[in-house]
């Protein structure tokens, strides 16, 4: 293994912890991937990114599906729903000027991360504020806005999936995280096929990446239902803060 493959698979080993945890793994793997490859064009890093982390996504969904009750009414409709917002956000990426994103995402992040600290209450009880239809319309339309958030854009997609989830549904920190990867799994789905059908994945380094990406979901996963909603929340506010240092970077920059 290249000394820049093992530098890829460390980065896709903590992304992969921190995104089972909270969302946020697309902090590390994909500034990681456009530093080692400046030269190979961006879509092409985006699939390989999709590549690696669409299974460590799937691993950390799989054991919280055996370790948690998850909602499943709300995820009836948001997992189709997120499917088809993310396939349809990544065919129309190059429709969408982004650098007006960054901003609205920048303040929507630091409000995120306000009512967060805030409320220090906020994620530590479950307590379901729909059921039945209601939750699973409710699920849709969250699925859908989001699925097109990460198909088009990306960074954050988890971290404001655990939040919706914690303050609209009424979930804690970890069945909303439980949730989120589940979410999470449809929307890499979606943007993956579209990747791969235009040929825009280094499958080399895509498998190396996914196999550390994998472990690292483990390990996030275990984390996370051992340390319970308190850890999740923990987690979830270091990667909101430094999804929004990242954000005023790019946007200080651009």
């Amino acid at each position: 293994m290249t000394l820049e493959l093992l530098l890829l698979a460390l980065a896709a080993f903590f992304a992969g912890f921190v995104d089972a945890v909270a969302g946020g793994g697309g902090l590390v793997q994909l500034p990681a991937l456009l530093a080692m490859y400046p030269d190979t064009p961006v879509a092409s890093l985006f699939g390989t990114n999709k590549g690696a982390s669409v299974w460590g996504t799937a691993a950390a969904a799989a054991r919280y599906a055996r370790r948690v009750r998850l909602p499943w009414h709300c995820l009836a409709g948001a997992l189709p729903a997120a499917l088809l917002g993310a396939w349809w956000g990544a065919r129309t990426v190059s429709l969408v000027p982004t650098p007006w994103l960054r901003p609205a995402i920048l303040i929507a992040l630091v409000a995120v991360g306000v009512y967060t600290v805030q409320r220090r209450d906020l994620g530590l009880r479950q307590a379901p504020r729909w059921t039945g239809r209601r939750e699973a319309l409710a699920g849709a339309g969250v699925g859908a806005a989001l699925g097109f958030y990460d198909g088009i854009f990306g960074p954050g997609t988890g971290a404001f999936l655990v939040f919706v989830l914690v303050r609209g549904f009424g979930y804690d920190f970890l069945h909303a995280a439980a949730g989120a990867k589940l979410i999470n799994v449809a929307t890499n789905v979606a943007a993956l096929t579209f990747f791969v059908g235009a040929g825009q994945i280094l499958w080399p380094v895509s498998l190396v990446m996914a196999g550390a990406n994998v472990a690292g979901a483990l390990l996030g996963s275990r984390a996370a239902l051992r340390g319970g909603a308190p850890f999740v929340r923990v987690v979830f506010l270091s990667v909101v803060a430094a999804l929004v240092l990242k954000m005023a970077v790019d946007c200080w920059l651009a």
